[in-house]
């Protein structure tokens, strides 16, 4: 072949190569983020501020709720929402140009500088981490908690054994961080609520995560389990659930989430941090239902906060 004709072919593959690349990088992160493509715009959703402050409750969103996102994403969503504080997880995705890293305690400090500063720049602030593991261990648990400390965290949500609570409730009172016992349904551990009490009875640090979605898959009523730990709520995951113990937008199913803010209400329960959880939907309807469940607890605590 003539070194004219080996030239132009050399020019073809590499325009071909700089025509294919990007559009490997755009299927690659579409496959990294695994994130159904949106079309709905994002729905910005409205808090009374002054019924909140009144209340002394804050509304945030477990980043769960939104797996299928890395935790940059999912920072930049919230921010987009209005919504202002978050409860992290270990194990999400970092960011999507990074997404074989997982957001835990385990990151090494400049990527934990990176997510202080992720967080400040979208005024979202970071409040719980959970649910983790906090073992019989104290170098484990410290991890956790110097993690907990770089951020400024409030709690950290568990599920610890028995044996653990005493050094979990000393190393509470030290770092000045709290340790939120979250329930999971039977049979986990504390699937009830009178095991959270009996638990941290003697605890000055350690009380309860009260996930009132997962009280009703157990057959609980959550109002009766919020009344039952009066002064000894952290934080909540709330999700309504139907019957099929699926999620629904919260003041559509079986959970009766008003009667729960009613009931902490009644008990004048201040600095609470209520956490959106889903743990089904994606997308638009995701984002929509939550939205709606945002709707439906402004709605409510205005109510309360007027009375």
């Amino acid at each position: 072949m003539p070194i004219r004709d080996l030239a132009v072919l050399a020019a073809t593959l590499v325009a071909l190569l700089l025509i294919a690349t990007p559009h490997a990088s755009a299927q690659q992160r579409q496959q990294d983020s695994k994130e159904p493509e949106r079309r709905a715009p994002i729905p910005r959703v409205k808090l009374d501020t002054a019924a909140m402050d009144k209340l002394g409750w804050r509304l945030g969103s477990q980043a769960y709720t939104f797996r299928k996102l890395s935790l940059f994403e999912t920072i930049d969503l919230l921010d987009a929402m209005g919504i202002r504080y978050i409860e992290m997880y270990p194990g999400q995705r970092f960011s999507p140009m990074k997404g074989d890293l997982k957001a835990s305690h385990d990151m090494p400090d400049e990527l934990v500088e990176e997510l202080i500063a992720k967080l400040k720049e979208k005024n979202v602030t970071p409040v719980l981490y959970g649910v983790v593991p906090l073992p019989n261990d104290e170098a484990k648990c410290r991890k956790v908690f110097e993690y907990a400390k770089k951020l400024k965290l409030e709690g950290i949500v568990s599920e610890p054994p028995l044996d653990a609570i005493p050094l979990i409730d000393r190393l509470a009172g030290e770092y000045g961080i709290k340790v939120a016992i979250h329930d999971h349904p039977k049979p986990s551990l504390y699937w009830d609520c009178k095991t959270v009490i009996e638990a941290t009875k003697d605890a000055k640090h350690v009380a309860a995560c009260a996930d009132i979605g997962h009280w009703r898959r157990s057959g609980l009523t959550p109002a009766e389990c919020v009344k039952m730990l009066e002064g000894k709520i952290i934080s909540l995951h709330v999700k309504d659930i139907d019957e099929k113990k699926e999620d629904v937008p919260w003041g559509t199913g079986t959970v009766d989430v008003r009667a729960v803010m009613e009931e902490l209400h009644r008990q004048e329960a201040k600095n609470l941090i209520f956490s959106i959880e889903y743990e089904k939907g994606e997308g638009d309807e995701l984002i929509a239902n939550v939205a709606k469940s945002v709707e439906f607890f402004n709605q409510v605590a205005s109510e309360l906060a007027a009375k």
